[in-house]
């Protein structure tokens, strides 16, 4: 029983510390561009969205969050 109480404290502290770095604004985890070949370094990848352009997929992610700010509503119509 002890152990399960010991897990149980681990989780909470880990839940915890991630929480604070929400809280005071920590910028959240954001995946690589192009993806799992631009991370392994792989010689031949092309990244399919940006063509290797780093700016670009910013472009694009900033782009795309900036439409869904927009057309971002209170309530979901699901008729």
């Amino acid at each position: 029983m002890a152990t399960v109480f010991a897990a149980f404290f681990v989780m909470l502290l880990i839940v915890g510390a991630m929480s604070i770095g929400v809280l005071m604004g920590r910028k959240p985890i954001a995946g690589s561009c192009g993806g799992v070949g631009a991370a392994l370094s792989e010689p031949d990848y092309i990244c399919d969205l940006c063509g290797n352009d780093p700016k670009k997929c910013t472009e694009e992610n900033d782009a795309a969050a900036a439409a869904r700010n927009k057309s971002s509503t209170t309530f979901y119509d699901a008729s």
